[in-house]
């Protein structure tokens, strides 16, 4: 295994800026320069990304900022020890003592256990006091190896390999214990200072704490008997628990993972307090949801808007794997097979083989061999795409009730397609069968029978109502307007499809790829399944929202290649990477342009997005692919026009965003006009270097600079 850490990557006593995010580019840019990471910006976008998230500094002056991401080519550590210290968020202070740990995205478990053991030795008094008395790299180096125990030391063997869990149950003089689950977004750093500092906390008041650590480098669950004895649980997480279910019926506390660092004896007190208290709040069987304190929103409950929010895009997100696999299966079927594949599909594959290729096809199949695999193709993706309702209503449940919502909500999906309700009736049916699995969970159950709750009482109980509602009561009219909503889309031609373009189109490109893009490409794939070639406004919807996505990151990609002058290095390189986001139909890759500028790069984006999409539905282009974007062309018909209307935004988008950053900058069109002027060098610098000094006042000066990315700016 090569070296986590070389005096190359250790910086000591260094001025490395005031702000957070300028000490994770630079401790970026050393490990690039090391050639353990392919892109310093890619690696450091990641980086603050997360600490945006989460701040990564703990208490006692020490910064931990982290990225897992295909940036990074070998997992390395960057440390450096900072005069003058700079705030990451901790509640005592800001940090001197900077470590960055890079991993790759698929970081082996040997390498992902060591920066894990590092995490844990930031927690030990003695050696942050060593990293702060050290005079030289190599000393520094020495220090970290030992902690990782790549150097045999005798006092190291009892130090560094006993674990929380380890230590906190061999001990049985505590006459109360706690079990603590932790857990963090990447799984690498917080996930395992939380464990340490919970069990030390725990060990200091005489509580018996054992933890479970769900990070990157493994999970070794805690024995039921374990939790079972227990008398509270501290959840101290920023992600959903895995297997929730085995603490329900115990007392709980629920809190952001920094929060088991920062206060981990108040953590443990109050979980004891619910425990102590007659009304304490209990996990009940069916609760996996974000509880009172989200790991997100600390002690705020979660509003009804943003609940509803979560749960539908948790069911979208598990049934888009069916739409995209299907989608496109289907139209590989018809690529081989021809458009009048669907006419022979199941006949072929029931009674034709590789060794028996089919006589009887349409006539624009490539020959016996195509038509045999376009028909298995188009019958495996016809076959997936049966599922997409059941899918969204077993997962919309599923973000409601955890695993007993599962069954409930495919079966009540499932009931929603025979009674021809569509989606509608998949996500209306998925609402009853999660909130009917929560409140059946929530009873207080006798001790024999909490076994049986999850996995029988309540699937078979909130199957039957949710169900039986479906048949009985609710199939009927969600039905009737599901098929109200297909004949008006079906009719829609001329200036009504061009508006409906239009206004998807803009959804598109408002907040890129948060709530509002979510809505519109939700729309457009759930309807996907409904498309057919006497019904192809479904897949004309497909195609509308497919284009206008990709036009945000094509210009900005296209801004930045004509006008880099004006835009920062961060935003040039970024530009390189959103040609081919754009291209492949990620949004997001508009995203750093959007934070950094969010009043010129939004509006420009939207107008051009709109017209794509208002383009794209005049020309009836249609898509059976939910994703890809230029990838995809064989799933894309009229796939010319396709093109001309992404290309038309682009242009647009463009030009606007080009135009509103020069005009305002400048003062006007006399500005514009003098941006034009390449031969003025005051204009060359001023857009080159950002220079705030030479010309106009000072408000015009502060206005001419270039936007970074590395401003402090909100998502939009």
């Amino acid at each position: 295994m090569t070296s986590l850490i070389t005096t190359d990557l250790v910086v000591l006593d260094a001025d490395q800026g005031t702000e957070s995010s300028a000490v994770i580019r630079a401790l970026a840019a050393t490990i690039a320069e090391q050639g353990r990471a392919n892109s310093a910006d890619g690696l450091a976008d990641v980086a603050i990304a997360r600490e945006e998230k989460t701040p990564t500094g703990v208490p006692g002056g020490i910064a931990i900022p982290h990225a897992r991401t295909e940036a990074v080519t070998e997992p390395s550590l960057a440390m450096a020890r900072l005069n003058p210290p700079v705030d990451f968020g901790a509640k005592d202070g800001p940090a001197d003592l900077v470590f960055m740990i890079a991993a790759p995205e698929g970081a082996g478990k040997d390498h992902l256990k060591l920066l894990s053991k590092l995490a844990r030795s930031l927690v030990k008094k003695d050696f942050v006091a060593s990293l702060r008395a050290a005079t030289t790299e190599q000393e520094v180096v020495d220090l970290v190896e030992t902690a990782l125990g790549l150097r045999e030391t005798p006092e190291e063997s009892t130090s560094t390999e006993s674990t929380p869990t380890e230590s906190a149950s061999s001990s049985t003089d505590h006459p109360r214990r706690v079990v603590a689950v932790t857990a963090c977004p990447t799984g690498i750093a917080h996930t395992y200072m939380a464990a340490d500092a919970l069990a030390q906390a725990g060990s200091d008041m005489g509580i018996d704490v054992v933890t479970e650590t769900q990070g990157s480098s493994g999970t070794t669950p805690l024995d039921q008997s374990v939790i079972d004895a227990a008398d509270a649980v501290v959840f101290a997480v920023d992600v959903d628990v895995r297997d929730k279910a085995r603490f329900a019926g115990k007392p709980y506390v629920q809190v952001p993972v920094k929060a088991g660092i920062d206060d981990p004896q108040g953590l443990i007190a109050k979980a004891l307090a619910e425990a102590d208290a007659p009304n304490g709040r209990r996990l009940a069987a069916a609760h996996a949801a974000a509880d009172d304190e989200s790991s997100t929103a600390g002690n705020s409950r979660e509003s009804i808007g943003a609940h509803l929010k979560r749960v539908l895009l948790t069911g979208v997100s598990y049934m888009i794997p069916f739409v995209a696999a299907g989608g496109l299966l289907m139209a590989l079927g018809f690529l081989l097979g021809g458009f009048d594949i669907p006419d022979y599909a199941e006949d072929i594959v029931l009674g034709n083989s590789l060794w028996n290729l089919p006589t009887e096809y349409g006539d624009l199949a490539l020959g016996p061999v195509g038509a045999y695999l376009g028909a298995v193709a188009f019958q495996i993706g016809n076959l997936s795409m049966s599922f997409l309702v059941a899918a969204l209503a077993g997962y919309i449940a599923y973000g409601i009730a955890d695993r007993p919502g599962i069954a409930p909500g495919f079966t009540v999906g499932a009931v929603a397609v025979l009674m021809g309700a569509g989606f509608i009736g998949g996500i209306i049916g998925g609402l009853l069968a999660g909130y009917i699995a929560h409140w059946i969970g929530s009873f207080a159950a006798p001790r024999w029978l909490r076994g049986l709750m999850p996995v029988v009482i309540i699937p078979l109980v909130a199957s039957l109502v949710s169900s039986g509602l479906m048949f009985m009561v609710l199939g009927g009219p969600i039905s009737a307007l599901t098929k109200g909503l297909d004949s008006w889309l079906s009719s829609m031609t001329g200036t009504a499809a061009v508006v409906l373009g239009l206004i998807l189109g803009a959804m598109m490109a408002v907040d890129l790829g948060g709530p509002v893009n979510k809505v519109a490409y939700s729309f457009a794939v759930a309807g996907l399944a409904a498309g057919s070639v006497d019904n192809p406004v479904p897949w004309e919807i497909m195609a509308t929202v497919m284009a206008a996505g990709m036009v945000p990151p094509l210009a900005m990609a296209l801004a930045t290649a004509v006008r880099p002058r004006i835009f920062s290095q961060a935003e040039k390189e970024n530009g390189k990477a959103a040609w081919l986001l754009g291209a492949a139909f990620i949004s997001e890759g508009a995203i750093p342009f959007a934070a950094s500028d969010p009043l010129r790069v939004i509006p420009a984006s939207v107008v051009g997005a709109g017209v794509t999409g208002g383009m794209t539905m005049a020309f009836s282009v249609t898509s059976q692919a939910p994703h890809g974007g230029v990838f995809v062309f064989f799933a894309i018909d009229s796939f010319l026009l396709f093109l001309l209307s992404v290309v038309v935004g682009t242009i647009i988008s463009a030009v606007l965003v080009l135009a509103l950053k020069i005009l305002v900058r400048k003062g006007g069109a006399a500005g514009l006009a003098e941006a034009a002027d390449r031969s003025a060098p005051a204009t060359t610098a001023a857009a080159s270097t950002g220079s705030t000094t030479g010309s106009g006042s000072a408000g015009e000066a502060q206005q001419a600079e270039p936007v970074s990315s590395n401003a402090d700016a909100t998502r939009v």
